[in-house]
């Protein structure tokens, strides 16, 4: 399987990485450490993670990376994957931000869950307008040189910050971020066409959005109201529906999956890979069945004419 390079960096990923926000909430460890396995087995080595995850749930912060870290003891897999997660989400009790002192608390915090010495990808989870670049860049740069970190890279960023940030890193030596993780999928395009990926391309930063499946919407199996109850995330899905453009990307999904025996979510996440500046789209799974669905996209290739009707599907609306 072909890999694609991080940004200017070492780190080399297979083209679709694994999301870790379901481990320890809608995915238990057992089920998580099936999934684990079934993605390392099959030749993938990318995971991504956050220290947020899952606060929002009974299991709290931190589980995720908790699940993760006995899974690296238990199989002794630590080596064999490029470990991704994110900081400054509001962890409590005032923990957020991308502070220097708050920064070398939560790095410790986030090496002790996940069992292991250094994270190969460390990730702003979101921008933090309260603390200079420069202080965020050079604490960066300390986690690097101590071995704790090998890479970094941004989540959240608008193309604004995204360049100042890259500008003051090369302007002062400093570690650059290398990744982006923006919201982008077939519905969210918007967001991410605009400014942030003629960003991401001139200055060769990867590209690893998430929600490639719009949480769930873009798998097909919710066509109307009465399939919100067919997941935890079904309420989400009135803003895809109730938007003409989504029962447009369904039927171009419909189309295009049928011309190669593929599922919608396969090529929905296939749709992803082929675009300009990606690196690796984003996707979870709550069992191995759903796991091995979506590793098929990276084995699905689209033609010009599959891509066409995709993209003039899901266009973005123009305002007027």
């Amino acid at each position: 399987m072909d890999k694609r390079q991080v940004g200017k960096s070492e780190l080399h990923i297979a083209p679709l990485m694994l999301g870790g926000n379901v481990f320890g909430w809608t995915a238990d460890e057992a089920t998580s450490f099936r999934i684990l396995d079934a993605f390392v087995d099959a030749g993938f080595d990318a995971i991504d993670t956050a220290d947020v995850y899952s606060r929002w749930a009974p299991a709290g912060g931190g589980a995720s990376e908790k699940v993760l870290g006995a899974w690296f003891k238990a199989s002794g897999k630590r080596d064999k994957v490029v470990l991704a997660t994110k900081l400054g989400m509001e962890m409590g009790e005032g923990k957020k931000g991308l502070s220097a002192g708050y920064m070398v608390e939560a790095v410790e915090a986030s090496l002790q869950r996940l069992q292991t010495d250094v994270i190969d990808l460390y990730q702003s989870h979101r921008d933090d307008a309260d603390t200079p670049l420069e202080e965020t860049a050079e604490a960066f740069e300390r986690l690097v040189k101590a071995g704790k970190v090998r890479v970094i890279g941004a989540s959240n960023f608008d193309s604004g910050r995204l360049n100042a940030a890259l500008d003051l890193s090369e302007q002062k030596g400093l570690a650059r971020y290398e990744s982006l993780q923006p919201l982008y999928n077939l519905f969210d395009r918007a967001g991410f066409e605009k400014d942030l990926q003629k960003v991401c391309v001139e200055r060769q930063v990867g590209v690893i959005p998430f929600s490639g499946l719009a949480s769930g919407f873009l798998t097909g199996k919710y066509r109307s109201p009465d399939d919100f109850g067919k997941s935890p995330r079904g309420g989400r899905m009135g803003r895809y529906l109730d938007d003409p453009r989504g029962q447009a990307i369904l039927k171009a999904l419909d189309e295009v999956s049928a011309t190669h025996g593929a599922t919608q979510a396969q090529v929905a996440l296939a749709w992803i890979m082929a675009q300009p500046g990606l690196t690796a789209p984003i996707a979870s799974a709550t069992s191995v069945e759903q796991l091995n669905d979506i590793l098929g996209a990276a084995r699905l290739k689209l033609s010009a004419d599959d891509l066409g009707k995709l993209d003039v599907a899901s266009a973005p609306k123009v305002d007027a």
